[in-house]
């Protein structure tokens, strides 16, 4: 049985349904990560979680109790936002020990606690600061160590790395990932970013318009989406997609007929530079993102296809250049007019 079970969760503000019937289960010890654009409801479904929001229908299960009714205080769950919710007035050890010592737990327990979370997530020298003295990414992991010291069932993430700059972010991606690791514990990540997804679930729950899209591991999803609006949210850059009339030439190239009015999906690793007049197609380039570790070349074809290739070797073709276009069809994607899939990592005839 699911650890942590979700069946048929609705929610509705006014005459606004936000959740629509989630169905979901997550096991014991698994990081699952909620990814979606800007009002899919994703944190919403996390509150419903937390407590911090009421069901309107449905239920809520936790280690086989129903939590659906039950207060914030009583479903062991600890959540760890955006916004940090520090205490300003209140030193790092305080802000850490506060649910406990309002539980009037042992102060011998509470102090064993808050030196481990420290030691943990190396707050060590900061425990007499307040939250003022330290930077976005210390008060991040004070939000963190305060879940730990209630050692909850599920840890819950609200977007915790959207106030952090680029690579504050990446590091505290990385202390996360540990973390779960080390401590073993289920958890429940919201995010955006679909690079954060990718990079620290066991499974991605894509959410769209307060339903479920697709769940999967982070590869499931970008190699074998569920339909076209997955396919261009997992993945950076994003899929081409370009409409099948624009590449008459792959039309013969797959197994099935390629769907009228449809597209294809292609990764960009799978758009290829070839000289002039060799290849599938031909354009032109338009510009040229040069990352280093990788190249990104955006080209136009004679039929006027928009395409980004992705090479893991620099470049010495210029924008404006006319090249060749490759393209591996046995990594190509078909959709069909209404954007489900067709055929996923079709295979050439």
């Amino acid at each position: 049985m699911a650890f942590l079970q979700l069946k048929k969760v609705e929610k509705h503000f006014g005459p606004v349904s936000v959740i629509k019937g989630i169905d979901l289960d997550i096991q014991k010890g698994e990081f699952v990560v909620f990814v979606g654009p800007s009002g899919c409801g994703k944190s919403t479904l996390l509150r419903l979680i937390a407590g911090l929001e009421t069901v309107n229908s449905g239920s809520l299960h936790l280690d086989g109790r129903d939590i659906t009714t039950l207060p914030s205080s009583k479903r062991d769950l600890a959540m760890v936002f955006q916004s940090y919710a520090l205490y300003p007035h209140m030193s790092v050890y305080d802000n850490m020990s506060f649910a406990l010592t309002l539980a009037k737990a042992d102060p011998k327990v509470i102090d064993e606690k808050v030196q481990r979370a420290a030691k943990i997530l190396n707050l060590g020298p900061y425990l007499q600061r307040t939250p003022k003295d330290l930077s976005g990414g210390q008060r991040q992991r004070v939000a963190i160590g305060r879940a730990i010291v209630r050692a909850p069932k599920v840890f819950l993430f609200d977007e915790p790395l959207s106030n952090l700059d680029a690579a504050l972010r990446g590091q505290t991606r990385v202390e996360i990932a540990k973390l779960h690791r080390d401590l073993g514990a289920t958890t429940v990540y919201v995010t955006h970013d679909q690079v954060e997804a990718m990079t620290l679930a066991d499974r991605v729950v894509v959410l769209r318009d307060g339903q479920i899209e697709q769940v999967g591991t982070p590869l499931e999803l970008y190699d074998r989406p569920a339909n076209q609006f997955v396919a261009q949210f997992i993945g950076t850059p994003q899929m081409n997609l370009v409409a099948a009339k624009l590449l008459p030439q792959l039309s013969d190239a797959f197994t099935i007929p390629v769907p009228a009015d449809g597209h294809i999906g292609l990764r960009p690793e799978s758009v290829m530079l070839r000289p002039t007049g060799s290849g599938q197609l031909q354009g032109k380039v338009d510009l040229i993102e040069a990352l280093g570790a990788e190249t990104l070349v955006y080209i136009t074809s004679e039929q006027g296809a928009q395409l980004v290739a992705r090479q893991n070797t620099r470049t010495a073709v210029r924008v404006g250049d006319a090249v060749g276009v490759a393209i591996d069809t046995p990594t190509a994607h078909l959709f069909d007019a209404q954007g489900r899939v067709a055929l996923t990592g079709a295979i050439a005839a």
